[in-house]
């Protein structure tokens, strides 16, 4: 029998609401989040970004800005029922072309479109530890990751450098590799879902259809390093931003509290910012002057991203 091949392309939109990061997601049958997600026809479409653009106009009414690719997913059988297209062939093989977007504007998708902006800490609780270290990891995913592990020295191991086990450290860019653990783990309902197993008895996170929440995963990953070696983070920024709001947006997208001092002197010292000279009225405070992404500069040269010098925390 002759497997078809289909290449689908899908995208994490991400957006800064405030503090709170944020992607774009659909809705599929059976009441899945999914992320914007369509094939690529080769007799219609002359490039992968082009087909992409069209089918997230399509779906969501949004104009993507700032895109680039993030990485392949082909494993067999990563296409479960309830994500696949309509018209997708029975013996289809789904090979997915992943890309992350950047936005400064989550605008509101129309109402007649089944998209809407989520926070992405919704399908990752245990991701956010701006307010210390989230209570879902030693209270829930620990004890039934030493229960999976217990015998053998490498999922220990693995466990421990993931959640930052027994004085480990937290690797904040490590998403994939901690929602992949408690996949094997058979902690996540996808897990479940895919096997044809039975739901654990914990809900770690909201589903995903298909293997969206790994791409997802995959983009929150790519994000976190990325915002400490190139200036992306001004794509998620408006014009003019004051200071805080960009630390706020860095903190939210690294799930970690940075210090305030050593964040604003590495700015300084890094030139990526420069000051407007106009204040924005502050509510119960002083005024805060405006700034804006030394956007020129960076493209005459190779601007590295921001230090984030994270608050130390106990425990």
């Amino acid at each position: 029998m002759t497997t078809a091949l289909i290449i689908g392309l899908s995208v994490v939109i991400v957006a800064a609401d405030g503090e709170t990061p944020c992607v774009l997601v659909t809705r599929r049958n059976g009441g899945l989040t999914a992320l914007p997600f369509g094939t690529f026809d080769p007799a219609e479409h002359r490039t992968f970004e082009i087909a992409l653009r069209g089918w997230v106009r399509e779906q969501t009414g949004f104009d993507l800005g700032y895109v680039e690719q993030l990485y392949t997913f082909g494993d067999r059988d990563r296409e479960t029922p309830e994500a696949t297209l309509a018209d997708t062939p029975e013996n289809a093989r789904v090979v997915s072309v992943g890309y992350l977007g950047l936005t400064p504007d989550p605008t509101r998708p129309p109402e007649a479109l089944e998209a809407r902006w989520r926070g992405w800490y919704g399908h990752f609780p245990w991701e956010d530890h701006r307010n210390g270290r989230p209570g879902i990891i030693d209270a829930v995913i620990a004890p039934r990751l030493q229960t999976w592990a217990a015998g053998s020295e490498n999922r220990q191991s693995r466990a421990r450098l993931a959640f930052g086990l027994e004085g480990q450290d937290w690797i904040d860019d490590r998403v994939l590799e901690r929602y992949e653990l408690l996949y094997e783990a058979g902690l996540v309902t996808e897990c479940a879902r895919d096997a044809g197993l039975p739901l654990p008895d914990v809900k770690l996170g909201e589903p995903m259809a298909s293997d969206h929440r790994r791409i997802l995963a995959t983009a929150m990953g790519r994000l976190r390093g990325k915002i400490r070696y190139r200036p992306v983070v001004f794509e998620l920024m408006p014009e003019r931003f004051t200071l805080s709001a960009l630390q706020l947006t860095c903190e939210g997208i690294l799930g970690l509290r940075l210090h305030k001092q050593n964040f604003r002197r590495a700015l300084d010292r890094a030139g990526l910012v420069e000051g407007t000279g106009e204040m924005m009225a502050a509510t119960g405070g002083r005024p805060a002057e405006l700034f804006r992404f030394c956007r020129d500069k960076f493209r005459r040269s190779a601007a590295l991203g921001i230090t984030t010098p994270a608050m130390r925390r106990e425990g």
